[in-house]
Parts: C-alpha cells; structure tokens; sequence
C-alpha cells in the first residue's frame, strides 16, 4: 500500500535538515503539505518517539498517521514510493560515495554549523532574534525575547553533544574552509556532488549550507569571501522542480575533485568516527584523540556509532567486484581507515 500525498512535515526554517528533505520533495515533485510551530498538536498528529525535525506524518490508504524522523533512510523510503526523478544513483560504487557523503554532511558538516550559531555572540545573537518568531511570528514581542534567551542558553549549554568547545573550534572551523575550497573547486566540473544530477548527499550538504552560507553571519562572510561559487549553488538548490536531471558521475570518471573531498571526509569525520566508536564499546565517558593534528574532546555519541555500523554493511553488502571499486576510490583518502577493522 503506497504512502498518501500530500505528505505532511513540521518543520523549522533554522533547522539543516527540514531544508534538506523540503528541497528533496520539491526535486523529486511529491507533493507535501509543510506544518510550522504547534498545528501537528492542532491537528491530533501522532508525536515521534524522539523529538527531531523534520518529523513526518506518514499514512498509507486508509491507516493511522506515523510519525517518522531520521532524513537518510526517509530518502530512501520515498525511494520506493515514488518513482522518477531519483536521487540514488543506479551505480553502486557511485551509490556508496553519495551515501558518505550525506553521511558526513549529516554528522560533520552539522558540527560546523551547530558551533558557528552559538560560539559567536553576532551569530547567537541573530539566532536568538529569529528562531522564536519563526516559531510563531504572532507572538509578543515580550514573549519572543524571552524565547529568544531561552533557546541561547539551551543550545549554548549543548555545545558539547556535536562536539564544540575551545578545543575542537580550530578543528571544526579549518575544517569547514577546507570544505569550502574544495566544494568550489568541484562545483567547476559539474553541478552537483555525483555529476549532472543532485543526489541525496547534496540535499544534505545543501541543508547545512542553508544555515552556514545565508543564515550564521560568522560562516556566511566566510563563505561569500572564499567561496561565492558555494553561495550561489546553495541558491540554486533551493528549488530544482523544474530540472531536467542529467547523468551520473560514472565509477570510471571519478574527478580529482571528488577524491579531495573525500580527502577532507577521511582527514576529519572518519578518525572521530572511530575514535567515538572505541569510546563507545569501552563505556567511556569521553572521545579523546587527535584529528587534524590537533585534540579533539567530546561526549561519546552513540547514534554515530550507529552511523558508522551503517556504513560498514553498506560496504559489506557490495559485490566482490563492486567493493573492490568503492576501496580503490578510497585508498588515499583516509575513508579506507573506516573499514579497515571491519
């Protein structure tokens, strides 16, 4: 039984991946009704076992309404309910390097972000002036302010679940302007991460650059000055509904460009991938390792060690042939160090 439409969401304008899936419906045209601040309660809508934005309210015929979060394998599920315009490529080599790239997009990419908004006073600032009325733009003005505190000093104080503090800034920060020029450098050979097509890692790198290229001053000046080409793209994949998709970047014809950003994934997110996983299985209750040349130090998370786990059976479930072309892709970057204890 096939899911009913229009899909319903709530969601956020501040919130990375509310972007990504909205931009991801609008390519993949399924059509979707975008619920804001409290109208789920109004409606009697199911609430999710974890409280995540985007939630979606899902119903198939006519069944009750679920709620489901969690972007990656929601793509994947809207992959089979939908058909045309797909944004997993039909290569299974070219398949695995979209997937970790969303991956690091999702679990690395929002560091960045995470730390940007709410380590600098202009960026927390503007955050705490604009999220609560997102939230509800009729509110008092006395109420929104207090709102706008509220949530500064809520996210400030959850620094260190993505990892953000004195220590890891210089990490996160030359991390992201690596980024930045090597995203630009890529964006000269093609249009989009897996050639002339968007495919789900670009939806989450584009939910992670809404916030860091047009929202956060900090990252944004950083952006503009380093990178207008990643500005500019960012705009682009606001709304691709009208896009003709081309084709796949092919397993033979993987650019330069590509491996350097695979390069960036495997200097930074594959060791505090591992390291978070070692911190993990010894019941730690701290990551500390070194990433980049310099300390890193953060709260274990235990739904990156799920990550990583998902990462290591997608490489498992791969042909001889097929794994074998995704390690050749790897060997260099610092990503085959992920798979190497596997």
């Amino acid at each position: 039984m096939s899911l009913s439409t229009p899909l319903l969401l709530r969601g956020a304008p501040g919130s990375p991946y509310t972007r990504k899936m909205l931009a991801l419906l609008r390519y993949r045209q399924i059509p979707y009704g975008f619920l804001q601040g409290d109208e789920p309660d109004r409606r009697g809508l199911p609430k999710p076992k974890v409280s995540l934005l985007p939630t979606f309210y899902l119903k198939e015929g006519e069944g009750d309404y679920e709620a489901a979060v969690d972007s990656t394998p929601l793509i994947r599920r809207f992959e089979k309910e939908f058909r045309g315009r797909s944004v997993i490529p039909d290569d299974p080599v070219i398949e695995f390097l979209d997937y970790l790239l969303e991956d690091y997009a999702d679990e690395w990419l929002t560091k960045a972000m995470f730390h940007y908004r709410w380590y600098y006073k202009p960026d927390i600032d503007r955050a705490a002036a604009i999220l609560p009325r997102w939230h509800r733009l009729t509110a008092p003005e006395e109420q929104a302010l207090k709102m706008g505190d509220y949530i500064a000093e809520r996210q400030i104080s959850r620094l260190y679940v993505v990892g953000s503090n004195d220590t890891t800034a210089p990490v996160i920060e030359a991390s992201y302007k690596r980024f930045l020029d090597a995203f630009k450098a890529h964006l000269e050979t093609c249009p989009f991460l897996m050639g002339d097509r968007p495919g789900a890692s670009d939806f989450g790198v584009y939910g992670q650059l809404t916030q860091l290229t047009h929202f956060d001053p900090t990252p944004m000046e950083e952006t503009l000055n380093r990178a207008p080409r990643v500005f500019a793209w960012v705009d682009v994949m606001e709304d691709c509904s009208g896009l003709e998709p081309g084709e796949w970047m092919t397993r033979g014809a993987v650019p330069a460009t590509m491996v350097a950003l695979l390069k960036e994934v495997g200097r930074v997110y594959a060791p505090a991938l591992l390291a978070n996983a070692a911190a993990l299985t010894a019941d730690k209750e701290t990551v500390e390792t070194e990433i980049d040349g310099r300390p890193w130090v953060q709260q274990p998370f235990p739904y990156q060690g799920k990550c990583l786990q998902w990462l290591r059976e997608k490489r498992a479930t791969l042909t001889p042939a097929d794994r074998k072309a995704v390690d050749t892709l790897l060997d260099g970057t610092g990503c085959e160090a992920l798979f190497a204890a596997a």
